[in-house]
């Protein structure tokens, strides 16, 4: 098991590999790190890997943000840790997910659904392979 406050600093690095000019768009969003998952609830969105919940972003889309959207709670992205270091397998490993997972529930802050997170998610994999990474 990976120390909690390695794990953090996982999540950190992460989410400043995001591109500044995306970073600079998130706001009143909050990242939390959990032992363990749980299964997702009704309507909640989250990355799910041979029945591991992995993260889960909670909240109100940017794209489905209107014109009153103010004076509410911080949206909510969970990455969960015993999960992800169970698929990952190695530190390296770990650390690989841990920003897929990122990466893939930020995706959902901006507003893509499922399907177009996993496009793009194959489109960045596919770019990878070709470049030998």
């Amino acid at each position: 098991m990976i120390e909690p406050s390695a794990f953090e600093q996982m999540v950190h690095e992460a989410i400043a590999s995001v591109p500044k000019a995306l970073q600079q768009k998130i706001e009143n969003v909050v990242f939390v790190i959990e032992e363990d998952s749980r299964p997702p609830r009704w309507r909640e969105r989250g990355i799910v890997v041979r029945q591991y919940l992995l993260g889960l972003y909670q909240g109100v889309p940017l794209t489905k943000r209107g014109i009153n959207y103010s004076l509410v709670p911080p949206d909510k992205i969970t990455i969960f840790q015993r999960p992800i270091e169970e698929l990952g397998n190695t530190p390296a490993g770990v650390r690989t997910l841990v920003h897929e997972v990122v990466h893939h529930e930020i995706a959902h802050y901006f507003g893509f659904d499922e399907t177009a997170v996993r496009r793009m998610e194959k489109s960045r994999a596919l770019r990878k392979k070709q470049r030998g990474i």
